[in-house]
């Protein structure tokens, strides 16, 4: 009897199990173009969008690939997706999420510049029309992906009316109550993963799929912040401070800096964002605690004072431990942030293992903050520990130094990626035989990449600022200590460019339209073109405000472009940034600074700023350096002679002088200094132009 009914309730257990209705999936139609079918990737069924998206989303979605290749959003353009095939086939699935990514294909010259004021319509005709079939579905609108500057129609049109179409995709989403996601921003500093200009490869398409992911799911992998957040960090004094991160979406953060709480929560993007008042200079260590629902993140002895970042090529890299008059001491108020490239770019072939991090932007090893000892101090910069420490000890505040200098790279490879597509695009293309940069530069990263198919390197246009700026999270610092140019000084026209470029990108990136940024003027090296570019450093102090400019004419080797004795660089630039920054008036700013000229017969006069106390250096009481000529340009020695704070110049050779020069070679001797024994800065000046 006992077996029977065990048999029974087994039986009706089953019955019940069966009658129990199997769970329904979550629908996703993925709507769009070639980059949605699947165009660019080696398998299609496998790695297309939609494929990786139905990978991550798992067993419990059903995901559709409803691309079609040359599909325009424009009912009026060249291929309508509304008049499409796999359109009629989208709306017959009935699907809970519609994802939707057209746009690219609208700025074709056919389409956007006729038929742009169609595209909001015709947009939300499309929304409204797949909602007979799916009235219960979620829309989101993805912003198109990026159209890269080596397109044909890059310049003439594609990239303006990109961003035209984005705008639109948002106004788009406000009316009808749709998501965005965004595939643009997370993808764009992968152009080496879009190898046609528009269509991604497996591993941008992965980048757009987990983009996708998180926005439907809401799954950022719960709480996390940038690397630059770690223990002995320290804060800027005197600035807002905005704590932040990622988290889940709608996930809840109690965030505790100091003694002071504040409540913030995760948006749907996952960002989420603490504000905090100013706080004062301090050595007293404090605690910085982040806690969501599943996580606490704790960052212990952490001070307030001034950051400074601290970049360029090898000669702010050279380490004190290189360095030769420099002995470093420990102070736990000065604190390193020591960010060095993984590998050297030294005249090697790099192995595979790097040429594919490289590639994902991952060149720079990942520190945390260090209390100055002798050993983090020994491996840091030499020029910016000797400027962080003249700050220590005179403005008596903690210092935060962040150091990201690469030997041999060229400042455009420092720039935003944007700027240069908008305002110098010539630089981005066939970059490894581009002129505008120098052959050194060329030469050495095609002999890192060498036998590679890979195209990143350190030295590329953009390629610092996006693995060596971004990484940096918009951390508040007070300014910018900049020492870079041997690998432009081939080309001082194209730096006249791309200089204030830099200033403005770092100073956008760090929102703060008037950061304070000094900068190293070459030293004196026999190279024939850096008298030129000495010179256009000068002039560039001009084309921006905030900006300082420090002279090593008086340094440097003739044959070896890194030099040991680093300290006075570092001492030049604290002066620099203690009279003009920090508003300590007696401490004199620079060296004397080309102020005017006047002729009077055979004399020609000139006048200089910063010019108290003006004599030669070393006590030798005779300048040289100087030289004048008349309108024929041949330049000749001048006898000067110092009075009050101009020079007086004559030449038996140069009856009418009108044009004058001062440390006109590569390495000079040229030795005019003010009263604070700074040295006098290259140039090249006529009276009037010819």
């Amino acid at each position: 009897m006992k077996k029977v009914l065990s048999v029974l309730l087994a039986s009706a257990l089953c019955a019940l199990i069966i009658a129990i209705p199997a769970k329904a999936k979550t629908r996703v139609s993925c709507i769009g173009d070639s980059i949605t079918y699947g165009m660019g990737v080696e398998n299609r069924d496998t790695d297309s969008f939609p494929a990786q998206l139905q990978r991550l989303l798992g067993d419990n979605y059903d995901v559709s690939n409803f691309g079609r290749s040359g599909a325009t959003l424009l009912r009026h353009g060249h291929r309508p997706y509304m008049e499409q095939e796999e359109f009629r086939m989208a709306m017959g699935w009935a699907a809970d999420i519609i994802l939707i990514n057209l746009g690219i294909n609208d700025t074709d010259p056919r389409d956007w510049p006729n038929f742009r004021d169609e595209f909001v319509g015709d947009y939300l005709k499309l929304i409204d029309t797949l909602k007979t079939s799916s009235p219960r579905a979620k829309f989101y609108l993805a912003l198109p992906t990026p159209i890269g500057s080596g397109h044909h129609r890059f310049s003439s049109g594609s990239k303006q009316w990109q961003g035209e179409i984005e705008a639109e995709i948002r106004k788009v989403a406000e009316l009808s109550g749709s998501e965005i996601i965004d595939f643009y921003t997370p993808l764009y500093p992968y152009h080496s993963h879009i190898p046609d200009n528009v269509h991604p490869d497996e591993f941008g398409v992965f980048i757009m799929a987990k983009t996708a992911y998180s926005c439907l799911t809401g799954d950022f992998g719960g709480l996390q912040m940038s690397p630059i957040y770690s223990d002995n960090m320290v804060l800027q004094q005197g600035v807002k401070l905005d704590i932040h991160g990622i988290a889940n979406a709608g996930e809840k953060l109690k965030v505790t800096l100091g003694r002071k709480t504040v409540k913030a929560q995760a948006g749907k993007d996952g960002k989420w964002v603490a504000e905090f008042k100013p706080l004062k200079a301090s050595d007293k260590p404090i605690k910085l605690i982040v806690r969501s629902d599943s996580r606490t993140i704790s960052f212990d002895n952490i001070i307030v004072g001034e950051v400074w970042l601290c970049s360029g090529q090898s000669n702010m890299e050279w380490t004190l431990r290189g360095s030769s008059t420099i002995e470093p001491i420990s102070d736990d108020a000065l604190r390193f942030y020591n960010m060095k490239g993984r590998w050297a770019t030294d005249n090697t072939e790099w192995p595979e293992e790097a040429l594919k991090a490289v590639d994902q932007l991952d060149y720079f090893n990942i520190p945390s903050w260090e209390k100055c000892n002798a050993q983090s101090a020994s491996d840091f910069s030499a020029v910016a520990y000797c400027f962080g420490l003249m700050l220590r000890e005179k403005l008596g505040v903690p210092v935060g130094l962040i150091c990201n200098a690469v030997g041999g790279s060229p400042i455009e490879a420092w720039i935003d990626r944007n700027s240069l597509e908008n305002d110098f695009p010539a630089i981005l293309r066939d970059w490894l035989s581009n002129d505008f940069l120098q052959e050194w530069v060329r030469g050495r990263a095609a002999k890192n990449l060498a036998g590679s198919n890979y195209t990143r390197h350190p030295y590329e246009p953009s390629y610092l600022y996006e693995s060596g700026i971004l990484p940096l999270d918009k951390y508040p610092i007070k300014g910018v200590i900049w020492y870079q140019g041997e690998s432009n000084a081939h080309n001082f026209t194209t730096y006249e460019k791309l200089f204030p470029m830099l200033v403005d990108s770092w100073r956008a990136y760090f929102d703060n339209a008037s950061l304070p940024f000094g900068y190293v003027q070459l030293s004196s090296l026999n190279r024939p073109s850096w008298p030129w570019f000495r010179d256009a450093q000068r002039r560039l102090l001009s084309c921006r405000e905030g900006l300082g400019m420090v002279v090593t004419s008086d340094l440097g080797d003739p044959v070896d472009v890194h030099y040991t004795d680093k300290k006075p660089v570092g001492d030049r630039l604290a002066f620099w940034a203690l009279n003009k920054v920090y508003g300590q008036k007696k401490v004199v700013a620079s060296g004397p600074t080309f102020k005017g000229i006047k002729v009077s017969g055979k004399k020609l006069t000139v006048s200089f700023d910063n010019a108290s106390g003006l004599a030669a250096s070393g006590g030798s009481g005779k300048l040289v350096g100087f030289e004048i000529a008349a309108k024929d340009g041949r330049f000749y020695p001048a006898d000067a002679q110092i009075k009050g704070e101009s020079v007086i110049l004559t030449s038996k050779n140069v009856s009418k002088p009108v044009m004058v020069r001062y440390a006109w070679e590569p390495y000079t001797r040229a030795n005019l200094v003010n009263g604070a024994g700074l040295p006098a800065s290259t140039f090249r000046e006529e009276l009037a132009k010819r």
